[in-house]
């Protein structure tokens, strides 16, 4: 019985993961063509994003991206709670979607992986835009911890007309933390 109920269980997860593997982004979004990965590793801090509960009550929010020898990103992600006064840090792995230069599947919990979607890159790589597999997700992500407001006005912009729900954006907090 134990093993029956294990490979049901293993089932039900390994065809969750290949479902969510095998998504796409929203159509209204396509992902930029060409992503030079080495440029885009390093720090980026969030400014602008959906709720959702792994970032909540987190400022000074960042995602750091190293480039591993077999192709894949190791991902840092950190911010602090603001409620429980603590840093808090998740790490992931993501690989790249065969056929789609900047496309992602991330995996912080194996088997379960999320869409990651570079939308929009600026020319210098100062900021990017990133969508995953349904309007739940968006992030404004920049070099710098204060971007100007023109250029968080033009994503907004784009956002809604992509079809996001801007009134939910959140901007991310960052400056000084109290410890």
């Amino acid at each position: 019985m134990k093993k029956l109920l294990l490979l049901i269980i293993v089932i039900v997860a390994a065809g969750w993961a290949y479902i969510h593997y095998s998504s796409q982004p929203d159509p209204a979004v396509k992902p930029i063509e060409n992503l030079d990965a080495e440029r885009y590793m390093g720090t980026w801090y969030s400014i602008l994003r959906l709720p959702h509960r792994f970032e909540k009550d987190l400022d000074n929010v960042t995602a750091e991206y190293r480039l591993n020898e077999d192709g894949t990103i190791h991902v840092t992600n950190k911010g602090y709670n603001r409620t429980s006064g603590e840093w808090k840090t998740a790490t992931a792995t993501a690989k790249p979607v065969p056929g789609m230069e900047a496309g992602f599947r991330v995996t912080f919990f194996w088997p379960f992986n999320g869409g990651y979607y570079v939308a929009e890159l600026g020319s210098n790589y100062e900021y990017a835009v990133v969508v995953s597999d349904s309007k739940d997700y968006f992030w404004l992500l920049s070099r710098s911890p204060r971007p100007s407001q023109g250029l968080i006005d033009e994503v907004t912009a784009r956002a809604y007309a992509w079809g996001y729900d801007i009134d939910q954006f959140y901007r991310v907090k960052h400056g000084p933390v109290d410890e």
